[in-house]
């Protein structure tokens, strides 16, 4: 194989296919990116059996054909190579030479034949959104996925897709974040569970612009994202997801709508005197007009009011605090709604249509 190529695209491609690289495995083959130059185009792809990623890029193939290569060491090569064209060149010994203007390199390869290629998917039913639009809902939604494995439910997001609307949904036991989005076509309602892992890296590759789509396929036990020039396959979590519906109410007692930007600056002050690890909740205690917040650890105490409008009951209540900002932070409203029951009872920050619910459970305080 001989193949030459910007560092650009080759830094790109690289940067995009690691993700899918484990970082601890018994399989030496899944340490390594496989460089694909069989037809007339140049694929990179990594696999690592439960995320597998493949992406094309450009340039000249003057001899056909592929090898493995470990993907650390040919990434730190191809990073730190000048900024110029790279020739790679592979020997019948599986050697592989890389070369860039003075500089040359020659590392060992393994057999491409030995590479755990992409499963093949029945591409049967497409879901098309855009870049911009599935790089929000996972910014607006992964905070709340649990990171332990005690429930791997809760280590990823669920995928629902009923009457049009795709509805996505995490939660960890303490908070649930929903968004909902209209899809352009109709298609066939289902339910599956995405890792979140998958959703991180996804987002980090995509885009986020409004004009590039990303086209999803789903199958029984897989996902696909194609964009870009780009193809995800990601296997999805097993199980049934909890029922969601069950956990959610339209019931409350106080309703507080208040300045988001004034809200999130307030609590994160407040956390300026919990040191990392401690759990000690902002007391929130509503009023006719004015929410105060009030929090007491070692270091020290706030409190600060805030002006607001109230429907209903008073009320004083304990959160924490973290949970109020992961929420916050991605709303994009300028103002939000508090929906809440009693001290004990979940409040609910949403808006009027619903396309965002976040869910966040209350602690236990003794009043300061």
């Amino acid at each position: 194989m001989k193949i030459i190529c910007n560092k650009s695209n080759l830094v790109k491609g690289v940067s995009i296919v690691s993700k899918a690289v484990p970082s601890k495995t018994t399989m030496p083959i899944l340490e390594c990116i496989l460089i694909d130059a069989t037809m007339d185009i140049i694929r990179l792809t990594a696999n690592d059996m439960e995320l597998g990623i493949q992406t094309e890029i450009e340039g000249e193939i003057i001899e056909h054909g592929m090898i493995a290569i470990d993907a650390k060491i040919f990434s730190e090569i191809v990073r730190k190579l000048p900024d110029n064209e790279i020739v790679i060149e592979t020997d019948n010994n599986l050697q592989m030479t890389i070369t860039c203007e003075k500089a040359k390199f020659d590392i060992s390869g393994k057999s491409g034949d030995d590479f755990s290629y992409l499963p093949i998917i029945e591409k049967n039913e497409t879901v098309t959104i855009s870049q911009f639009t599935l790089k929000e809902v996972i910014r607006q939604t992964i905070f709340s996925i649990a990171d332990n494995e005690s429930n791997k439910l809760m280590t990823g997001e669920l995928f629902e897709i009923q009457n049009g609307i795709l509805r996505v949904v995490s939660l960890d036991g303490h908070r649930i974040s929903i968004r909902k989005i209209e899809l352009k076509e109709p298609c066939e309602d289902r339910k599956i569970v995405v890792p979140g892992k998958t959703l991180i890296e996804i987002s980090k590759i995509l885009s986020g612009e409004a004009e590039s789509e990303v086209c999803m396929y789903f199958t029984n036990n897989h996902i696909v994202f194609e964009f870009d020039n780009t193809i995800v396959v990601s296997r999805l979590i097993e199980g049934e997801y909890f029922k969601i519906d069950q956990m959610l109410s339209s019931d409350y007692e106080t309703k507080v709508r208040i300045n988001k930007r004034e809200l999130l600056n307030c609590i994160d002050r407040a956390t300026l005197l919990v040191k990392e690890g401690d759990k000690k909740p902002i007391i929130i205690n509503i009023g006719d007009e004015v929410m105060e917040l009030r929090i007491k650890s070692q270091l020290g105490s706030m409190n600060e009011d805030i002006m607001i409008h109230k429907e209903g009951k008073d009320l004083m209540i304990g959160f924490n605090p973290k949970f109020l900002i992961d929420a916050l932070r991605v709303i994009d409203d300028e103002e939000v709604d508090l929906y809440l029951m009693n001290a004990k009872a979940p409040c609910f920050i949403k808006d009027e249509a619903e396309n965002y619910i976040y869910l966040i459970l209350p602690v236990n305080f003794n009043a300061i």
